[in-house]
């Protein structure tokens, strides 16, 4: 599935399935809400956190898809084309981040 797909998708289950789009200030908090638990279950899994037996269940792909599809609502909501948006941010960091990462000892031990 596209970029392009994928928000068109969303926005044909909001339109049946979830009858309208919440207020775009609602999506914004139910976006935290959704980066909050990818946060959580990442501080378990690869963190030094460690699971409580309520989080047994929890799956991360779900979690990153939750964070997906109410950004894509965000973006229709607010009229973004999320693939024409991707493609000038990346423009952005090929001319802005061209030799930063390279140079970067932190990340490159190479560099002296």
């Amino acid at each position: 599935m596209t970029i392009s797909e994928a928000q068109q998708t969303v926005d044909n289950w909001i339109k049946t399935t979830g009858i309208r789009y919440f207020n775009e200030l609602t999506n914004t908090a139910i976006l935290m809400e959704e980066v909050g638990e990818v946060a959580r279950i990442m501080a378990r899994k690869y963190g030094e956190q460690s699971f409580k037996k309520s989080d047994e269940e929890v799956n991360l792909a779900d979690e990153m898809a939750d964070v997906l599809f109410v950004l894509i609502c965000l973006a229709n909501q607010t009229g973004i084309d999320l693939t024409d948006a991707l493609k000038k941010n990346l423009q952005k960091k090929n001319i802005r981040d061209a030799d930063r990462h390279k140079n970067n000892e932190k990340i490159n031990p190479s560099k002296p």
